[in-house]
């Protein structure tokens, strides 16, 4: 399959970025995932800082991922399945404002297809809480320091990738299979 040279960018931030990062890499369509720091006031931050909760960031991905071959929905709807969008400020055992759970769109088409998504899982009554996620256009992003980068698939023996990643990863290639890469 030849890919397109058109190309998007989905920003989430749903937690540790180690999870959410290895949630993606495998996805029909997803070119690059790259783990970073969004939606804070501290230029250039660094890990410690942005784990401090002092600097208004959040852990989150940016996803670059051909339309033609995975939709922005279908990323949102793996995005929802992969996270707690109802606990504020909190994934599991990581808590502060850095592991919320926030949509960062990169165009108007992101942002109506974020809240229209947010709009049917509340509707359907998918969740038992109400759901907290944030829609915010997209500032400035800053790429994480590089040992952050593919995390999980330099270190699945790590003990936090073996006890919160593995299984997670395991239930989606379970209920996804269908949209992953070979």
């Amino acid at each position: 399959m030849e890919e397109s040279k058109n190309t998007e960018i989905a920003i989430f931030a749903g937690g540790c970025f180690w999870c959410t990062e290895a949630f993606f890499t495998d996805i029909k369509g997803v070119t690059k995932v790259e783990s970073g720091y969004i939606g804070g006031k501290t230029e250039n931050p660094t890990y410690k800082e942005v784990c401090s909760g002092y600097t208004g960031h959040a852990e989150a991905i940016r996803i670059t991922f051909d339309p033609a071959q995975v939709g922005y929905e279908d990323l949102l709807e793996i995005f929802f399945a992969t996270h707690d969008p109802t606990t504020l400020n909190r994934q599991g055992a990581d808590v502060g404002t850095q592991y919320r759970s926030e949509i960062f769109y990169t165009t108007n088409e992101q942002k109506a297809k974020a809240e229209n998504f947010i709009k049917l899982l509340t509707d359907q009554k998918i969740f038992d809480k109400a759901i907290v996620t944030k829609v915010t256009a997209a500032p400035k992003w800053y790429p994480a320091e590089d040992y952050h980068q593919d995390y999980y698939a330099n270190n699945p023996n790590q003990p936090y990738c073996q006890a919160v990643i593995a299984p997670k990863l395991a239930k989606l290639q379970k209920n996804y299979k269908s949209k992953l890469k070979s």
